[in-house]
């Protein structure tokens, strides 16, 4: 998964700017996003502080990091069957 180039705490901060009433055109404009991205992030954490959001990106890295063992693992088990089949 590509790595944000914002922190949490910049990501909420843009949020909460928003949502004190700070037009989206000026917030996007001052952190330097687009408003799609803006949006994006509104969709994905707009009701979580920042303490969740932390939570939240810990657990997406740590799903990743558990697919990338499981496709590691099932390679190694086709491979080791392979292995098998010819020996019989």
């Amino acid at each position: 998964m590509k790595r944000s180039r914002f922190s949490e705490e910049q990501i909420a901060y843009a949020l909460r700017l928003a949502e004190s009433g700070t037009p989206v055109v000026d917030v996007c404009r001052q952190i330097g996003v687009s408003e799609a991205t803006y949006y994006t992030w509104k969709k994905k954490f707009g009701d979580l502080g920042v303490t969740e959001l932390k939570r939240l990106k810990m657990l997406e890295d740590e799903n990743a990091r558990l697919k990338r063992i499981v496709a590691d693992l099932t390679l190694d088990k086709q491979i080791l069957q392979e292995v098998v089949r010819k020996k019989l």
